[in-house]
This record gives structure tokens, C-alpha cells and sequence, in this order.
């Protein structure tokens, strides 16, 4: 069993009225980072954020995070595409991650893949509707397929994202193809009761995507919550070799009072020191990866 890897997911699209700690501007996300970093994260992952929380596309804004990031720890960077919140030709999606990869200080790490398209309306149990009914995300074969190959071209390490079955099915045809290279990292992202495309974060629901995963492939496989807690599975990932992609951006985790994103960090490093996992440095995990 590999080192743990931790992620911290911290910001996504997430407000503040549940935890103020979520951190908007690339000065916060930067400070952030590092404290996530010194708690036991060796990846983080942001998006970039208008001063008012407003989802932010501007490349010149993910430079001065990126530079910042760099700067201040030696954390691996891994920014978001943008899904359905970017009006924008799908292939366009990956182009500020790719411009910016020619520079040490604004290279990402990590470039996301979700390997297909989902529909990303809000659904309310209580009220028992959607909030909206036409929000979809898409992600053709031949729009992932011209990813693959351009992260590959810069040199980035594929992140690949799965939602369902579907998407999982789909991750192991482009394994088949080569245009996913080995080892693969693969991260499951479970959802909330608001969000019905992906599995339940029940121990069923990660289940049903391990037991699609080949044992003759080189894959490290992780997970997240998408509006869901994480914490009920955080031993059951960790002591069956999975990886752990966590925080703010997810859930408020106000189980834990109102933490910081590296108070939620630390907690699963001391969960995984308590089962006997090591938890992996940002050159251990460049190392499980086969990174450059």
C-alpha cells in the first residue's frame, strides 16, 4: 500500500454563510494552501474567485495564484477547468492551465479530466425540486480525447475524474487507447443529497466504482464528497490503499466546530497516523505518480 495522499479541495464554489474560512482572493487561497501543506496535504485544489466569491476565468488571475502557491510551499497545484459556470467552447476549457505551463512559477500540476457529461442541477429533498432543470456539463469523447492528449503534450499529470459507472467505464477505454498513461490517478467524486449525478458517499457507493476498477492496471484511485461529508469514509479509504481529496469547498464540516481547510487536512493526517498509513510529502506523491 502507497502513502497516503491528501488533497485539499478548498474552496470549489463554496460561500461562506456555513464557514467563513473559505478563502476567495489569490492572496487567501495561497495562505491557505501553505497551512494545508504544513498540515499533511501534498496536493490542493482551487478555484479562482472573484472578491465578491463570483467564479473568476481570468488566466492573469490563475497566474498570480499559481505564481503565489509556488511561492509559498512546495504544495502541488491542481486548478479547476470550470464545468457548466464557464460559457465557453469545451476544448477552451483547458487553455489557461496549458498557456501557463511554459513557466515554472504559474505550472499547474494537475489538469482535471471528468470523463463525461453530467447534468449539475440542484436538487432540494425538503422541497422536493430542482432548483434549476437545464444546467448540464459537458464533456464529448472527442473534447476529452483533445485533453488527453494536451495535457500529456505539456507534460501535466492527467487527474482524472469519475462520477459514475459511466465515467469510470469511460477512464478505462482511454487507458486502453493510451491516451491515459500509467499509473493512472483516478478520483472518484461521490455527491451529496443535492447533487444526483455521482454515487451516494455511502461505503456502497465507493464500492460500486472499486469493483469496476481491473486488477492487471496501475491505478491509484482517490475520493471526494461533492457536497457531502467525507469523514464516515475516511478509514474505509484509507485502509483499503485509497486516497483522500477533502475540504471546505465540499462541506462545511461543522462537525469540527468551524474549521480551517488545514484544521480538516490535519484531522485525516492524525486518522491515518492512528491506522499506521504514512501520509505522503509532495515528492512522495510525484514518486507514487510517476511524475516529473
Amino acid at each position: 500500500m502507497s502513502k497516503l495522499i491528501i488533497e485539499a479541495r478548498i474552496n470549489e464554489y463554496a460561500g461562506r454563510g456555513a464557514n467563513p474560512n473559505v478563502p476567495w482572493s489569490p492572496a487567501e487561497i495561497a495562505e491557505d494552501a501553505a497551512q494545508c501543506r504544513a498540515a499533511g496535504a501534498s496536493i490542493v485544489h482551487f478555484h479562482a474567485r472573484a472578491e465578491d466569491g463570483a467564479p473568476e476565468h481570468d488566466p492573469a488571475v490563475y497566474a498570480d495564484i499559481m505564481t503565489r502557491m509556488h511561492a509559498s510551499s512546495d504544495v502541488l497545484v491542481h486548478p479547476t477547468l470550470g464545468a457548466a459556470t464557464l460559457d465557453a467552447v469545451p476544448e477552451k476549457r483547458m487553455d489557461h492551465v496549458i498557456a501557463l505551463a511554459g513557466d515554472p512559477a504559474t505550472r499547474a500540476d494537475f489538469a482535471p479530466m471528468d470523463m463525461g457529461s453530467a447534468n449539475l442541477d440542484y436538487y432540494d429533498p425538503a422541497a422536493k425540486r430542482f432548483h434549476t432543470t437545464d444546467v448540464i456539463y459537458k464533456n464529448t469523447t472527442g473534447t476529452l480525447q483533445h485533453f488527453a492528449k494536451a495535457v500529456g503534450e505539456a507534460g501535466i499529470k492527467h487527474y482524472v475524474v469519475t462520477w459514475n459507472l459511466g465515467f469510470t467505464r469511460q477512464a478505462l477505454a482511454f487507458m486502453d487507447m493510451g491516451l491515459l498513461p500509467e499509473p493512472l490517478f483516478l478520483v472518484f467524486v461521490l455527491t451529496g443529497d443535492n447533487l444526483l449525478v455521482g454515487h451516494p458517499g455511502t461505503p456502497e457507493g465507493l464500492d460500486a466504482h472499486l469493483q469496476m476498477l481491473p486488477a492487471d492496471r496501475n491505478i491509484e484511485w482517490g475520493v471526494c464528497n461533492h457536497g457531502g461529508d467525507l469523514l464516515p469514509l475516511v478509514d474505509k479509504i484509507i485502509t483499503e490503499g485509497g486516497h483522500i481529496a477533502i475540504g471546505l469547498g465540499d462541506h462545511p464540516y461543522s462537525e469540527l466546530g468551524q474549521p480551517t481547510n488545514a484544521d480538516v487536512i490535519a484531522h485525516v493526517a492524525e486518522r491515518a497516523k492512528a491506522l499506521g498509513r504514512e501520509v505522503a510529502s509532495p515528492q512522495d506523491t510525484r514518486s507514487i505518480l510517476a511524475m516529473s
